[in-house]
């Protein structure tokens, strides 16, 4: 059996960051909704709002260390399976991710002991501000590995040198035209909105199944009522800030965006957009396809009537894959139409107080976190599936980015052998998150009593006060009742010897 190790290596890397790429969005989404309740707690003070932050803290902590250790591995990966690839790119990528070590992770993970241990021990403006660090934190990180993958898609203020070792290398000629290169702020608003759509998605998750389960009441239908608001809104954006990218998709990787909708051939009129088809590469054929006319011209370039470019204007040993980006581009679409069409409904039946007695419709979303980290996923193979054959696009091909001395048998044991780690993560993870879930949040404490004599006497009713008397005594005659005569009598602290026992005065000695 023939063994590829381009083809092995591929799945390698596609396998581990896929697995890591449920936890960065998840920690993006939530630390904005963190951000929301604990400014809502230090507007209100209200304890309901302090038990929130502290639930969802927890629930934070957990993602983040997932994401740490799954992201570890693609860094040997780099080195292992990608040395030429990583020659080529390092002066590029070496700046970035320096930046993002720098200015993000250290940021980062640095507020985030305060985050989750500081309760209690510093002042609740300082938590603010630390939930507000790490959850800029999680955006920096996520700015600098974005600017990374845009630079392969679009790559931008470099030059090519030959190194002494004979190989070509890219190195950085100006620094800002890398980081904003053509495709960098359409797909990074892309990926901060899918970040914050699955965050929103996983509190409602959690709100909804609590609901149902008649726990946790307060707590849940405030939280799911916040969640929803903020996915309203996002899953809006989402739509808007996918069609700027598929237009600099248009400008920049015309190919890409003809394998995103089976497009083969030019034509001369305007051209339209499938909503559902089985392409097939070799007839150049759109089976069973559903197409709305002129949409994509319209789309694209704002004129029904011009065309799109088609794959037949490119040489074929340059085409993308056309299969998979068709059907994950149109998926993650009809995903970003469900999330925009389900939290309509929701605020339709909140609006008619309906909302948490349509029990199908909290089951809807108990689980449609799933449909969120799928659509996350799929933009993503959108993208690197769609800029196939290059690793970077027009400069560097993908199989030529591949180490020399990788052998197809040792990938595949590593393949196994992740694939094992990587489900034992995830059923831990899943454990973890499920046991407190099930524990659910805690009341906040209670503040102590200052200020009120009655709770100072409530809180020492069982002490004694200087003349001797009961503060029991003391509380119920600052409120007008009579005590009884035998708790008087007990509570009165003998004065002389002679209101001892005999056997006791004389010091005992009798």
């Amino acid at each position: 059996m023939h063994l590829d190790p381009l083809l092995l290596s591929r799945v390698q890397f596609a396998l581990t960051i896929m697995f890591h790429y449920i936890f960065p969005p998840l920690t993006i989404g939530l630390g904005v909704l963190m951000v929301i309740i604990e400014a809502l707690w230090l507007k209100t003070n209200k304890p309901i709002y302090e038990s929130m932050a502290r639930f969802w803290t927890k629930i934070f902590a957990v993602n983040f260390a997932m994401g740490v250790a799954t992201g570890i591995v693609m860094e040997f990966e780099f080195g292992t399976n990608w040395g030429h690839y990583s020659k080529f790119v390092g002066d590029v990528f070496g700046s970035a991710l320096a930046a993002e070590g720098i200015f993000a992770f250290f940021l980062e993970s640095g507020f985030l002991s305060v985050l989750v241990f500081g309760w209690g021990k510093v002042s609740r403006p300082m938590h603010f501000f630390a939930t507000l660090m790490v959850c800029l934190g999680s955006i920096f990180s996520s700015i600098w590995i974005t600017i990374a993958n845009s630079w392969q898609q679009t790559p931008a203020g470099y030059h090519l040198v030959k190194s002494s070792e004979g190989f070509m290398r890219a190195e950085i000629v100006d620094f800002w035209a890398m980081v904003f290169n053509p495709s960098t702020i359409p797909r990074l608003l892309h990926v901060w909105i899918g970040a914050f759509v699955l965050g929103a998605f996983f509190a409602m998750s959690v709100s909804a199944f609590y609901i149902l389960k008649n726990r946790h009441q307060e707590f849940a239908e405030r939280s799911f009522k916040i969640a929803l608001v903020y996915a309203a809104i996002v899953s809006m954006l989402a739509g808007a800030t996918g069609h700027l990218q598929a237009c600099e998709v248009a400008d920049y990787q015309p190919e890409k965006l003809a394998a995103m909708e089976a497009h083969f051939e030019t034509g001369t009129g305007g051209t339209g957009l499938y909503v559902f088809g089985i392409p097939d590469p070799k007839t150049r054929t759109v089976a069973a396809g559903i197409q709305i006319p002129y949409l994509l011209s319209l789309l694209v370039h704002f004129d029904p009537s011009k065309p799109v470019t088609g794959l037949d204007k490119f040489a074929e040993k340059d085409w993308p894959p056309i299969v998979i980006p068709f059907a994950a581009f149109h998926l993650m679409v009809g995903l970003g139409g469900y999330f925009i069409a389900v939290t309509s409904l929701a605020l339709f039946l909140w609006w008619r107080k309906k909302l948490f007695t349509t029990r199908w419709l909290l089951w809807t979303f108990v689980f449609s976190t799933i449909p969120a980290i799928a659509a996350n996923e799929l933009g993503w193979v959108t993208a690197e599936v769609g800029r196939q054959p290059w690793i970077v696009y027009h400069l560097l091909r993908t199989s030529e980015g591949l180490s020399r001395s990788v052998v197809a048998s040792h990938v595949l044991a590593s393949i196994i052998m992740f694939a094992a780690i990587y489900s034992m993560l995830f059923i831990l993870w899943i454990y973890v998150l499920h046991q407190k879930i099930l524990h659910g949040p805690e009341p906040a404490p209670t503040p102590p009593l200052t200020g009120s004599t009655e709770g100072l006497i409530e809180a020492a009713s069982e002490r004694s006060d200087p003349s001797g008397s009961s503060m029991t005594l003391a509380k119920q005659s600052k409120s007008g009742k009579a005590e009884p005569e035998s708790n008087r009598s007990l509570a009165k602290a003998p004065e002389t010897q002679a209101d001892f026992p005999p056997e006791q005065q004389d010091g005992g000695q009798s």
